[in-house]
């Protein structure tokens, strides 16, 4: 049940895209506020049911990735112009994300899957920003620079945590508590 909520996200990434490219953002606009709902469900329920897994851990971070990655390539057809103002912090951001998976593969062989709590604040506010940029007539920089801030935290946090976990893991809480657990096994 929980795994077909999230399986919906990762079917929806190219029907998104599909209403981008053929001009159909009102539509577009409801979809996506739907995925964004169905990633907060789909945690929660994972986590009251006590349903979770690797795949499902796996199959969430991807569909949350695609998600983002389809919200931002409407940006590009959507508001160029703000993509050019704000280029630099956007490829900082992208650079660090694709750090991050690199990083991951090379030591795991896989994507990592932390669902860190800074990780699950921050895509609460990357959705609210995302929304937001679709529904009002102007972005509201604000709450970019602040979604930005937090978001290159973020994966700073996390490239650091595939430095510091050996073996691939999920729902580690964050830095903190990685390095007090390691620690703490040394003891």
């Amino acid at each position: 049940m929980v795994n077909a909520i999230t399986f919906y996200r990762l079917l929806a990434a190219p029907v998104l895209l599909t209403l981008l490219f053929n001009d159909r953002l009102a539509v577009f606009k409801w979809l996506l506020v739907v995925s964004f709902l169905t990633d907060a469900i789909d945690g929660y329920l994972a986590r009251r049911y006590k349903v979770t897994s690797a795949f499902g851990s796996i199959l969430d971070s991807v569909s949350d990735d695609l998600t983002i990655a389809v919200a931002i390539i409407g940006i590009t057809l959507v508001n160029p112009e703000f993509l050019r103002k704000e280029l630099v912090l956007v490829a900082i951001q992208v650079l660090l994300f694709v750090t991050q998976i690199c990083f991951a593969l090379i030591r795991y062989h896989k994507i990592s899957s932390f669902h860190t709590y800074l990780a699950k604040f921050v895509t609460i506010f990357q959705a609210i920003f995302l929304v937001v940029f679709y529904w009002l007539p102007e972005p509201v920089y604000a709450l970019f620079y602040a979604v930005s801030a937090l978001t290159i935290l973020d994966l700073l946090e996390e490239i650091m945590l595939v430095l510091v976990i050996p073996r691939w893991e999920t729902d580690v809480k964050g830095l903190y508590w990685a390095i007090k657990k390691r620690a703490l096994q040394k003891a």
